[in-house]
């Protein structure tokens, strides 16, 4: 049985708010890179949560990320932005980016921000549902280091690149749609391999281009050899669809990268990040009266829900049901992680001389 650790969300908050201090970050984006990660394992997503602490240790001292670097506007008009990010850290950039967007949306009714030379930013969702309680959609995209092997190709040369939209409802919760064009984001085959286990057949390939079932080796030999890796939303080959989610993958990098002029992914994590990110929010009331909108959104989700179910199955969840409902439950009873994450948490508490709480 896999043991968790229950963590209160406000001190693991403060932790890792701590440890991004220790390795230069001033108290503003520290709070934010915190905020960002345990909202991720709160809602479930351990992928994206406290686990990437390390990581953002590891780059900030290798000179990947400024944690002092301020994005600066390269162009800009009426309804869009083109931001250079200057290697800082992604989460203060997206922020400072999607502000944007959403003060040009409340001028124009829309605006767009594309960001290049920026770092991983988290949750893509976190961003897209900051314009919900403005009445818009909410959009964040963004590429990522290369980890995705294009349809019938064997390197690594896409993100899993995933994307983020956010529709207000009259219902409580927005319908968030977030995830990555890949079958499953790397941070899933970092968590498979933590916890030894095997990933099932579909998800990536080896260095040959064939079907792996080794999250580590998988990870090993995309790293250090750019062979094999993760395989785009539909699998293997044309059968199930792969080469339709090559085509979102391509998508989110032209998007990003494209419209930046800044690293595809194939370029991305050589002398800086370079991860490129593209943000969108749309007034409700360019369509319409923003009631009557969210209104039938949620008539339309209410329909789904209502809808025949599968055999043996109880429930259709919608976008994001899953993960606001999970953050209620750590709210209450604490944030759950996995105890190599713990583990970790603990070596970098060692490291910088950081309290940590555990709630249980």
């Amino acid at each position: 049985m896999l043991t968790t650790i229950q963590m209160d969300y406000d001190q693991l908050k403060s932790f890792a708010s701590e440890i991004m201090q220790a390795v230069g970050c001033d108290q503003k984006r520290a709070a934010l890179v915190a905020e960002v990660l345990v909202e991720a394992d709160a809602r479930g997503i351990a992928s994206h949560g406290v686990a990437r602490l390390r990581r953002y240790v590891n780059h900030i001292a290798q000179g990947l990320i400024d944690p002092a670097a301020l994005p600066h506007v390269v162009q800009e008009s009426p309804l869009t932005v083109l931001l250079d990010g200057n290697a800082g850290v992604g989460q203060y950039i997206a922020d400072v980016a999607m502000q944007k967007a959403i003060s040009k949306a409340e001028s124009t009714g829309v605006g767009f921000v594309a960001v290049r030379n920026s770092n991983h930013f988290g949750i893509a969702g976190y961003f897209a549902e900051k314009c919900v309680d403005q009445n818009m959609l909410g959009i964040a995209l963004t590429n990522t280091g290369p980890y995705v092997v294009p349809t019938f190709g064997k390197r690594p040369l896409m993100g899993t690149n995933p994307l983020a939209l956010a529709f207000p409802t009259g219902d409580g919760f927005p319908v968030l749609v977030d995830m990555a064009t890949s079958v499953v984001p790397l941070g899933k085959l970092e968590t498979y391999a933590r916890r030894k286990h095997s990933i099932p057949q579909g998800w990536a390939v080896d260095r040959l281009g064939h079907s792996a079932t080794d999250p580590s080796d998988v990870i090993y030999q995309l790293k250090e050899n750019a062979l094999g890796g993760i395989l785009a939303l539909g699998g293997e080959g044309e059968e199930f669809g792969g080469h339709k989610g090559f085509g979102l993958a391509l998508l989110i990098e032209l998007l990003t990268a494209g419209l930046a002029q800044g690293s595809w992914s194939a370029e991305t994590y050589r002398e800086v990040g370079g991860v490129c990110h593209f943000f969108g929010a749309v007034r409700l009331d360019l369509f319409g009266d923003p009631v009557a909108i969210r209104r039938h959104f949620t008539y339309i989700i209410e329909a789904i829900r209502a809808s025949d179910k599968a055999e043996g199955a109880e429930r259709i969840f919608i976008h994001g049901e899953k993960e606001y409902e999970a953050r209620h439950r750590s709210l209450k009873e604490g944030v759950k992680l996995g105890e190599v994450t713990y583990q970790g948490l603990e070596e970098l508490a060692r490291e910088f001389g950081v309290e940590l709480v555990r709630r249980n």
